[in-house]
């Protein structure tokens, strides 16, 4: 592309950042670094009764999460009410806008009349030709229009594709409201032309917008920017995303244990693709980004293969920066912050866990046990596969295992199987007395892992405490 391209994500800060509009920004973010251009973010906070300071840090901190840093200082929509005025204004000059006195209650006959004789609903245009003499000098009008009527506005959307619509079906839109507000319509098109944003990539829910803001674009002599629309998400039954289907804020995910780069590369995949590639970094993402590869049709969250793909981010990451995010994990489980010795052995255990976990919270919660301190609660579900026979074998393999001298994984593993073979009892026999003593629990990691990690004073301490207190089960 010959000029600089320039994007934007604008969303409006009436809540937390939605998995939706995660990944609108992603798309914006990744078309803009595949040409070397600018991703830009702009507050849209003209709602002042809904827009807070609360949803607006939300959105910053759930796209700093994610990775997806904006080029400049973000735009606050409302703070340039003056310069939507001005352009308002400039319409005005020009007779391509002028004042409309009609109450709410015109407004609504107008409407059902329009729509009981098969048309849209729109504004019938009743003070676009008044003559200024005539308007009532005591209301406050508001500043609509003068669209287009004659004709179709096209957009060749780099979507999906080409699109028209007939201007019959365009109303004189409102500009300024009757309190002297500038509408979303006047305020997106005036901000868009002054960020110089080159291709505004958004949902295709704003597409009746596009050819609103086309009007205004045309009416004031500015340039055109390109537009793409992206598919909705929807839920894995084919409907609307909804809260039904999951959790809709990135927040929660971030909250559920799923890695910043799994979410992306889970959200580029929502209706984008590469050949036959999965698994995607970032700096891959940039490379391969282009817009006509994004798909013209809703594509399904499924939270399965979101854990998926998280499972694959998890074990391909390095030890110390996983221990680094399930600490704070871990603390909260356990009421208190653990301490360098458990850090250590949960650093040795990491190789073994993370094959295993899903999310972070599965992680943090898998190595529990090297955190524990005697007495370990033993879980109830633990506590009825216990009879005097299991104490038996707990008591016996206590002694043998008191007897290896070299405390490594391998000889564990040969010093169970040993017993294993010498008592003519099936593994599990041997291993479920050790787990339970050792971890409270029926599942973890390979036992003869989890022995080696914990260390033979800490194991044994283990096993000891719970013989003291189950003799008989």
């Amino acid at each position: 592309m010959q000029e600089s391209v320039v994007t934007r994500f604008a969303p409006s800060p009436t809540g937390l950042l939605h998995i939706g509009g995660a990944r609108t920004a992603l798309f914006n973010y990744l078309f803009s670094k595949h040409y070397q251009g600018k991703f830009l973010l702009r507050i849209e906070n003209t709602d002042l009764k809904r827009s807070t300071k609360e949803a607006t840090n939300a959105i910053y901190e759930g796209l700093n999460w994610l990775g997806l840093t904006w080029d400049e200082e973000p735009v606050s929509q409302v703070s340039r009410r003056e310069r939507h005025l001005e352009v308002a204004q400039l319409l005005m000059s020009n007779d391509m806008a002028y004042k409309c006195f009609c109450t709410p209650e015109e407004l609504k006959i107008m409407r059902d009349k329009s729509i009981s004789a098969g048309g849209f609903g729109g504004y019938n245009g009743k003070w676009r030709n008044v003559d200024a003499s005539k308007h009532p000098p005591n209301m406050s009008p508001s500043i609509r229009l003068k669209t287009n009527n004659e004709g179709k506005t096209a957009i060749k959307d780099l979507i999906q594709g080409n699109v028209e619509v007939s201007n019959k079906e365009i109303d004189d839109m409102v500009l300024v409201r009757s309190d002297g507000t500038p509408t979303y319509m006047l305020a997106v098109a005036v901000d868009d032309h002054d960020m110089k944003i080159t291709h505004v990539i958004r949902g295709d829910d704003h597409l009746t917008n596009t050819f609103r803001q086309i009007q205004i674009y045309q009416a004031l002599g500015w340039k055109v920017p390109y537009f793409a629309h992206i598919p909705l998400i929807h839920g894995s039954d084919g409907k609307k995303l909804s809260k039904r289907h999951g959790a809709l804020g990135v927040h929660s995910y971030k909250e559920d244990g799923i890695l910043p780069q799994a979410l992306n590369n889970y959200l580029l995949r929502l209706g984008w693709s590469h050949k036959d590639h999965e698994i995607i970094n970032l700096k891959e993402a940039i490379d391969w980004f282009e817009l006509k590869n994004v798909g013209k049709s809703p594509s399904r969250f499924d939270i399965d293969k979101l854990n998926h793909l998280n499972a694959h981010y998890i074990s391909s990451s390095k030890n110390d920066e996983l221990l680094k995010l399930i600490t704070p994990i871990l603390n909260d489980f356990l009421g208190f912050n653990i301490q360098i010795e458990v850090k250590k052995k949960v650093l040795l255990a990491m190789d073994n866990l993370k094959v295993r976990a899903k999310t972070l919270n599965e992680l943090a919660e898998d190595a529990r046990i090297y955190a524990y301190n005697v007495p370990i609660t033993i879980e109830e579900k633990a506590l009825t596969v216990l009879d005097q026979s299991t104490i038996n074998m707990l008591n016996l393999t206590r002694n043998l295992l008191d007897q290896i001298a070299d405390w490594t994984s391998e000889e564990l593993e040969a010093a169970i199987t040993s017993i294993v073979n010498e008592n003519k009892v099936s593994f599990k026999e041997v291993a479920q007395p050790i787990r339970i003593a050792i971890t409270g629990s029926l599942k973890s990691p390979s036992i003869h892992e989890v022995l080696a990690n914990l260390g033979r004073d800490t194991s044994l301490e283990r096993i000891d405490d719970f013989l003291r207190r189950y003799k008989t089960s």
